[in-house]
């Protein structure tokens, strides 16, 4: 009686989509990714099943108009229900490991195995330097390269959306550099104060920036910050004094882990890999951008999982395996004029900078 096996072809095939399933579970954004418009960043996978580079985000904006009552006409009085659209492009990304001891990886499968590890942690990696960048981005281009021009006009277009330190005064005329400027280590620490102004930013910002719900309806938006900011509001008593039985509320909240913090329906995570943005504060002191998001805040575009390719080298000495994906992570913008894509908006963000000074 014969044995039957699984082909060498459908076992790879289940591999990779392992691979990918525990890349989407244990990647540093992973809490925060679902498929639907209420999660801060919204997967879509349409170009799995068709041709193309880009997808395409839609936003509808809510209606507004005052209700037809009584007696009233209602035909001709109808509202423009008016849409937005924010196109995502997808690039090729890959990485490849060459493995040795050829003897005892001869089979596809264990070289597979014996690369996972590093291949899932670039392939996470890659994901999170990609989110971090996204969430700075000025109008499509990476912080660090947008010009002075380019930023100035972000702000203008974004003023409502945007804080430097604990007061609004500190925006002078929408020039960003000079907004920076006014940023101090004494009174624009990130701290409880500022989190709430954020909020009260996000809800009053027009359009407003809509926050998630979970359990049952419960409304939480989420912060990202830099070490040195997360570092300094912890010195915050007044979050000091919150946070006693914070851990034991928030523990059946999927979005909350150990060594978060929680303040006015605020989710606070650290992310170490926020870049710290040097001697631009008052007196050259350093700042790092704070980002409070809410639903589809950004966008995560996929044309192709993750998959692994065998190649064999020198003459059958050498097996390496590579993993490539197609798919990009960007800000979701909105445009907030006349045309669809004009005067863009951070739809689900509101971007913060404090002191951020390092530890002496």
């Amino acid at each position: 009686m014969a044995d039957t096996s699984v082909a060498t072809g459908l076992t790879v095939q289940q591999w990779d989509d392992q691979f990918f399933i525990e890349y989407l579970q244990e990647n540093l954004f992973s809490r925060f990714m679902g498929k639907d418009e209420n999660s801060i960043i919204q997967i879509k996978e349409d170009l799995t099943v068709k041709k193309g580079k880009s997808i395409t985000y839609a936003l509808v904006n809510r209606l507004t108009n005052n209700p037809v009552t009584g007696s009233g006409t209602l035909e001709g009085n109808e509202e423009d229900m008016t849409s937005r659209s924010h196109e995502v492009t997808v690039d090729k990304r890959r990485n490849a490991v060459r493995v040795p001891e050829i003897d005892e990886q001869s089979s596809a499968i264990p070289l597979r195995n014996a690369a996972r590890s590093v291949l899932m942690d670039w392939a996470m990696e890659d994901t999170r330097d990609l989110t971090i960048e996204a969430l700075g981005r000025i109008n499509g281009v990476a912080y660090a390269s947008a010009t002075e021009v380019q930023k100035d006009a972000w702000l203008v277009d974004n003023a409502d959306r945007v804080l430097f330190g604990a007061a609004l005064s500190n925006n002078s005329a929408n020039d960003h550099s000079a907004s920076l400027a006014n940023i101090d280590n004494t009174a624009d620490q990130l701290d409880t104060g500022a989190m709430s102004l954020m909020k009260r930013i996000a809800l009053s910002a027009s359009p407003k920036i809509k926050p998630i719900r979970v359990n049952g309806g419960k409304r939480f938006y989420v912060m990202f910050a830099g070490t040195e900011a997360f570092r300094d509001l912890k010195t915050d008593s007044v979050l000091q004094n919150a946070q006693r039985d914070v851990s034991l509320r928030m523990q059946n909240i999927k979005l909350f882990e150990g060594g978060d913090q929680e303040w006015d329906g605020i989710i606070v995570h650290e992310v170490d890999d926020i870049v710290t943005l040097t001697g631009v504060g008052a007196a050259g002191i350093d700042v790092q951008p704070v980002y409070l998001c809410g639903a589809q805040a950004l966008g995560h575009a996929i044309a192709k999982r993750w998959q692994s390719i065998d190649e064999i080298f020198d003459y059958g000495d050498k097996h390496g395996v590579a993993m490539d994906s197609i798919y990009e992570v960007d800000k979701l913008t909105f445009g907030s004029g006349s045309g669809d894509t004009d005067d863009l908006k951070d739809h689900g963000v509101v971007t913060g900078f404090f002191a951020a000074v390092a530890d002496s």
